[in-house]
């Protein structure tokens, strides 16, 4: 199998070698041979820098992804890997739209119902349900 040179993996797989460098130090790739003193890759590791930039766009964190690749017991399928982050990162995405929708349902309050001249008067018209703490 072709050894590659970092410079040669990062051009492929269009990356900058100090980001395959900081992947090993994490541990989503593993640590490469050497051949006097030079990092040599396989054809793997661009397959493994595939699947890294596909999980990364999913919003996975490189956490997750290190979970990914060594987080399973090794005869653990991919699809099943793949099913068990996706069904956490389905119930967080959710989580958030609804964060979301709620941050923008209070903005649209605001540019529709904001009349206010005062800080004090935009309380009220805004969040009518919101009462100080009395002092």
């Amino acid at each position: 199998m072709a050894q590659l040179s970092i410079s040669e993996v990062a051009r492929q797989a269009g990356v900058q070698p100090s980001a395959i460098r900081y992947y090993e130090e994490l541990g989503v790739l593993p640590r490469p041979q050497r051949v006097s003193g030079q990092r040599r890759y396989d054809a793997s590791t661009l397959y493994r820098l595939a699947v890294l930039r596909r999980a990364k766009e999913a919003g996975f964190t490189l956490e997750e992804i290190r979970h990914f690749f060594h987080g399973f017991r090794r005869r653990t399928p991919v699809s099943a890997r793949w099913q068990a982050l996706a069904a956490r990162k389905i119930q967080e995405i959710e989580s958030r739209i609804e964060q979301l929708t709620s941050m923008k349902d209070l903005l649209q309050r605001v540019q529709t119902r904001c009349a206010c001249k005062t800080v004090d008067e935009c309380g009220a018209a805004i969040l009518p349900a919101y009462r100080p703490a009395s002092r």
